[in-house]
């Protein structure tokens, strides 16, 4: 199948990574022997994605909370909401280009994690502007943040979605498509862009959200709409711990993250300077006085904007906050 014509959802090979001492069953059910729960968690593979996984299994947390991970790596989040709703998946993880997902009703948000400024345009060089990329193939995974950037970019410049040619292909594919030329310009991240810019040192980024200075992009931890609701406390307990610890000790969760994702941690590091971390205090604050509402609001009214949601929904119907909340208080 020629590479333009991958599609996002295409059964792809999915790496299954395991922090089990023993082998993991296919459900998170009570293990008898060890009283433990087993836990199906996505992830993807970045700073964002791996870090307060790794930082769970480093500090014991995940046998503190009598709970037994089985990891499973995805390339996006969208991925990780099918996988959800197939009943493949307890947990995931989304960046902001996903929440139109949980606010349409495939998945319940039951943590923040941190805001993101990863996601760019970038172009071929001697394309300079977005406003020249009129015409021109432009390669995204559909869903992502990916597309969440390239769309916001269009706006401000006064161009829609149809002013492009819009080429829906995953992450892996829009890297290939770009260094080989297949592209004139992708809606993508980092630390993919890296592995791009080590082929394509020349591109252009002519986008990315920290140009949105009037925006927040959450990124965030989903599970299923019928999770069970003990196990959900559980987790998101385990996310809280995990997430101060990665925040009062930022240079060492870069090695964790590193570790579990088998890469220099110099390039977890560059990876990480896109990231803005919050304590959970913080975020039960945001919680509290309507923050983080706000930001998942303003998502949704945008994901109207580009005809992903019909409506905007409250966030409160998928963003578990009170929950947040209780568990932070126990």
């Amino acid at each position: 199948m020629p590479i333009l014509r991958r599609a996002l959802f295409t059964a792809s090979a999915v790496t299954v990574l395991s922090l089990c001492a023993t082998a993991c069953s296919s459900g998170s059910v009570q293990d008898a022997a060890g009283g433990t729960t087993k836990v199906r968690f996505g992830y993807i593979s970045d700073y964002n994605g791996a870090s307060l996984l790794a930082v769970a299994d480093k500090q014991g947390l995940w046998k503190k909370y009598g709970l037994a991970p089985e990891l499973k790596v995805f390339t996006n989040g969208p991925l990780q909401i099918t996988a959800l709703g197939a009943g493949d998946l307890d947990f995931g993880y989304i960046g902001p280009g996903a929440v139109w997902l949980p606010a349409s009703g495939k998945a319940r948000i039951v943590a923040v994690n941190t805001l993101a400024y990863a996601d760019r345009v970038i172009a071929q060089p001697g394309i300079g502007s977005v406003q020249d990329l009129k015409g021109k193939k432009v390669g995204v995974p559909a869903g992502t943040s990916g597309e969440m950037v390239l769309n916001l970019a269009l706006q401000q410049a006064g161009l829609s979605p149809q002013d492009v040619q819009k080429v829906p292909m995953d992450p892996s594919t829009v890297v290939s498509a770009f260094v080989s030329g297949q592209i004139d310009a992708a809606g993508i991240w980092y630390p993919l862009i890296d592995t791009i810019k080590a082929r394509k040192p020349d591109l252009v980024e002519v986008a990315s959200t920290k140009n949105f200075t009037d925006r927040a992009f959450p990124t965030a931890f989903v599970s299923g709409t019928k999770t069970d609701a003990a196990l959900s406390g559980k987790v998101v307990k385990l996310l809280q711990e995990a997430n101060d610890w990665r925040a009062a000790h930022p240079d060492e969760a870069v090695e964790e993250a590193a570790a579990l994702l088998k890469l220099e941690p110099a390039k977890v590091k560059a990876d990480a300077a896109n990231v803005r971390t919050m304590t959970t205090a913080d975020l039960v604050a945001k919680t509290e006085d309507g923050t983080v509402n706000g930001w998942f609001k303003g998502l949704g009214d945008f994901f109207v904007s580009t005809g992903q949601l019909k409506t905007s929904p409250d966030p409160a119907d998928f963003y578990a906050g009170d929950a947040y909340v209780k568990a932070a208080a126990k």
